[in-house]
């Protein structure tokens, strides 16, 4: 473990607290816990990221279909 000084304003330093204490923790351990949770979705996004990009690019038109055109996707007249 590493120990480091955060700062934090006051509104922030209270919820913290208060949302520890609710789950029976220290305020070290808390906010721990919120760090290594945010790297995880982090690591996740870039993995599912690098995933996406890595695909082969799809084309969208296919032989025979039509897709709607601007005027009939911007067509607001059944909004009136």
């Amino acid at each position: 473990m590493k120990n480091v000084t955060l700062t934090l304003d006051e509104k922030t330093a209270n919820w913290a607290r208060i949302h520890a204490a609710k789950r029976d923790m220290s305020l070290s351990r808390f906010v721990g816990e919120l760090l290594h949770r945010t790297m995880q979705e982090s690591r996740e996004y870039e993995t599912a990221m690098q995933r996406y990009l890595a695909r082969k690019p799809v084309k969208l038109k296919r032989a025979g279909a039509s897709y709607p055109t601007r005027g009939d996707v911007n067509d607001r007249a059944g909004l009136r």
